[in-house]
């Protein structure tokens, strides 16, 4: 009906996404709609309930951290702004999101306050682009830790220790033949998602897990990891700002490369130029932690 294009990100997680393109007076009439269907939501709940006053509608938008400067103002100035002209409450989280070089604004009112909220907000996105590289906010899935114990898998729930799908079994009893496990107390540094956990006290379940030393594998089984072709990124920086991302003595780039495992250049400054390039090669994974990282800086 609004004529936008709306995509909503996959459910296996505690939040999802909708993201929402197209010309502004289409945003505006999804905007509108979603409004209006929050606030048929909160009427419908607080038919059933005893409280008097009916809470706000409440928006969490997803803006890139190089714009909420714009959006903030000078000393506050634009913010306060758009609070007073809509009558609506806006909060600029101070914090980025986890993994992304993006900020959460929330807004709450009205469906109406929010609506002349969320133009005046785009026509400050519009005015003033993102700078630089953005890494999107991605919520993580739900996800529970496997364990291994005597060739069988289990996930734990709470206080028991549950069986795991064959599957998950056979990974493992197939990453068991291929790899070289040291014995247990010594460290594996070729193996950093490699961890060791001791079972210690009683197992309150119905199936007892052997008292002794389990595998925890919280990202891949090592032997079966593939990784992924490198690549190169580049990214332009301002003069001004290449001092607090080098560090004293390259204090700082030296934690991004290590933290990040990307190979990172920085040119040379050359001359009439106000930006510095930076060269990132490494795997995609490798390539966005070190973004992550120097945004960030």
């Amino acid at each position: 009906q609004s004529g936008a294009r709306i995509n909503i990100s996959e459910g296996n997680c505690p939040e999802r996404i909708v993201t929402i393109t197209g010309p502004t007076d289409a945003i505006f009439k999804a905007f509108a709609m979603i409004a209006y269907k929050f606030e048929e939501d909160i009427t419908n709940s607080m038919s059933n309930s005893t409280a008097t006053s009916k809470p706000p509608v409440t928006l969490r938008l997803v803006v890139p951290a190089s714009q909420c400067g714009s959006l903030i103002g000078k000393g506050g100035s634009k913010i306060k702004e758009i609070r007073e002209s809509t009558g609506a409450q806006v909060q600029v989280a101070g914090d980025m999101l986890p993994n992304s070089t993006e900020r959460a604004v929330t807004i709450s009112g009205t469906p109406d306050a929010i609506i002349q909220c969320v133009k005046q907000i785009c026509v400050v996105m519009l005015e003033s682009p993102p700078k630089g590289a953005t890494i999107p906010y991605r919520p993580k899935p739900a996800s529970t830790p496997v364990i291994f114990a005597g060739g069988q898998a289990y996930t734990i729930q709470g206080q028991y220790a549950i069986p795991h799908p064959d599957q998950l079994t056979k990974l493992h009893q197939l990453a068991m033949q291929q790899t070289p496990f040291t014995p247990l107390g010594q460290t594996t540094p070729a193996f950093p998602a490699f961890a060791v956990l001791t079972v210690a006290g009683k197992q309150r379940s119905s199936t007892a897990l052997p008292r002794r030393a389990i595998t925890i594998f919280p990202c891949i089984c090592p032997g079966l990891d593939a990784s992924p072709p490198a690549s190169t990124h580049e990214l332009t920086i301002p003069n001004d700002l290449i001092g607090c991302i080098i560090g004293r003595q390259g204090t700082k780039i030296n934690e991004i490369r290590q933290m990040s495992g990307a190979q990172i250049k920085i040119a040379n400054a050359t001359e009439g130029s106000s930006e510095r390039q930076i060269t990132i090669t490494g795997t995609p994974a490798n390539i966005s932690l070190a973004q992550y990282l120097i945004n960030a800086r």
